[in-house]
């Protein structure tokens, strides 16, 4: 999924600048890394509201036009009014289509329902990871990576090592860990469900005698 938002630069810096920004329903940005000096932006508050929303949108490289330039980004940091549905402010870091960038992707996680452990066993799926940090070029950064859970049995994980990552696309686990994904975990009884099996258990009717 391509992403583009339009932005304006921006010379006023500070609270004072960044409220009075909020109130004409701006959002103020800064754009850093590379070669070129950081771009402080603005950007129009229900589109880039409305882009935050999509998961695609924090794992893409998108594209900014500043005044008409396009600039090749990735989404950095967004900071949020603590209750209200606020874009505080931006944060994007310039990419380069001929360096590798380290960026997190969702994990999407399928074919839970035909696992064994939940299909067969009735076991739980107990995500240990939802995200996964990858390394690869810009053009081949992936929306997310598919979890396949068709063959996976209560009480058996899925781990790092085991996923299936696109073409130039790999993760960026170091030092030889590899961590746990995905559990399918059996359910544990209820107190009232023991409970209700010992009153059935003491009710039945004693085996006669030899």
């Amino acid at each position: 999924m391509k992403f583009e938002l339009n932005a304006q630069k921006r010379t006023l810096q500070g609270s004072g600048a960044s409220r009075r920004l909020r109130h004409a329903d701006k959002v103020p940005g800064i754009i850093y890394g590379g070669t070129a000096a950081p771009l402080m932006i603005e950007l129009p508050h229900n589109e880039l509201l409305l882009a935050l929303r999509k998961e695609a949108f924090h794992a893409s490289v998108l594209t900014i036009k500043v005044d008409g330039k396009a600039e090749t980004v990735l989404l950095r940091d967004s900071q949020m009014h603590a209750y209200r549905p606020l874009v505080l402010h931006v944060d994007f870091l310039r990419v380069d289509a001929t360096h590798a960038i380290h960026q997190k992707v969702p994990l999407h996680f399928i074919n839970a329902e035909d696992a064994p452990g939940v299909k067969l066993s009735g076991g739980i799926v107990s995500p240990s990871l939802v995200e996964i940090e990858v390394s690869c070029l810009p053009q081949d950064l992936p929306s997310f990576i598919e979890v396949d859970l068709s063959k996976l049995e209560a009480g058996h994980s899925i781990h790092v090592s085991q996923l299936v990552f696109p073409k130039g696309v790999a993760s960026n686990i170091h030092g030889g860990d590899d961590p746990v994904v995905v559990t399918i975990s059996l359910k544990k009884a209820s107190a009232e469900e023991v409970v209700a099996e010992g009153e059935a258990a003491a009710a039945a009717p004693a085996a006669p005698a030899a």
